[in-house]
């Protein structure tokens, strides 16, 4: 499959509308958003002189999964799930380097078998975000831009991953992009599918594991374009080494969603839109699901 070209069919970056999010939003300037409580620092967005270059994609990769333990390692097709991820990555044009951050020896084991690049972290990281930072600081070379490709993606596209980062290269103001698609009306009420809304400038305003925006009716909407976050996301470097020291909020906390920490501080995060069926695995039934589709597309 690592050689498999991408099918422009099932997935590309959106740019037929002119007025497409990345397009009108690749020179917006502003402070940072409202921040609700007095509570929180008040903190300013930083601006860029240079040009944000040197990129790293880093797969972070645990075992011990409350909800699917040894996922990465998971057979797909004969291959283990995280080879399946990381031989999609490495198509990918904009990064210079693709590591494998992990906890487990077995895991680590694994991925070197296959000719991956990998850093063993430790088992405190409390997210994928922390674990990409603390690989972060043991790369011997410096970047300027880290993306965060989720493993249980095995079929992630490489051009979603190139357009996270050219999208945080285009914007000074952005410290953060993340992706999203559209949401499937049956996935509406699935906490594991994390709905986003975004402002008029491509921002992110807000995510949630519950069906946002809500209306009165109560019921979905099949006229409203509803958002699914696909989870690959990219940082500015620098603001990754912030990240770890602030504090979890009250949203970030209620939802489980990382992205809210950036939020409630103030940060601000692009967004994109791709046409992507997304094919995340999240509990063992899926796998069937993933070996299924990729029988269809004839990937091996």
């Amino acid at each position: 499959m690592g050689s498999t070209p991408t099918s422009s069919s099932s997935s590309s970056v959106s740019s037929s509308d002119a007025n497409s999010w990345l397009v009108r939003g690749l020179f917006a300037a502003g402070a940072a958003l409202a921040v609700a409580s007095g509570a929180y620092l008040a903190l300013s967005l930083p601006r860029f002189s240079k040009f944000r270059s040197q990129v790293v994609g880093i797969i972070p990769a645990r075992y011990a999964s409350s909800r699917f333990r040894g996922k990465p390692l998971v057979p797909i097709l004969g291959k283990p799930m995280i080879q399946r991820t990381w031989e999609r990555a490495k198509l990918a044009t904009t990064l210079d380097q693709l590591v494998v951050a992990t906890d487990d020896e077995k895991i680590a084991e694994c991925c070197r078998g296959f000719g991956a690049d990998v850093i063993l972290t430790s088992e405190s990281c409390r997210n994928g975000t922390e674990r990409c930072n603390e690989a972060l600081q043991k790369l011997r070379k410096k970047f300027d831009i880290v993306v965060n490709i989720q493993g249980d993606e095995p079929l992630i596209e490489p051009e979603i991953i190139d357009g996270v980062v050219k999208a945080l290269q285009a914007d000074p103001d952005a410290v953060f992009s993340t992706a999203v698609t559209s949401l499937e009306p049956e996935d509406a009420s699935d906490p594991n599918r994390v709905k986003c809304v975004v402002d008029n400038h491509g921002y992110a305003i807000y995510f949630s594991r519950g069906l946002i925006p809500y209306n009165k009716s109560g019921k979905v909407n099949p006229h409203f374009p509803y958002l699914l976050h696909l989870g690959i996301q990219s940082y500015d470097a620098q603001f990754l080494k912030i990240y770890p020291e602030l504090s979890p909020t009250p949203l970030q906390l209620e939802e489980d969603l990382e992205q809210l920490k950036v939020l409630e501080n103030g940060y601000k995060m692009k967004v994109i839109k791709v046409d992507h069926d997304a094919h995340g695995v999240d509990t063992p039934e899926d796998v069937e699901k993933i070996e299924s589709l990729m029988r269809e597309r004839n990937l091996s």
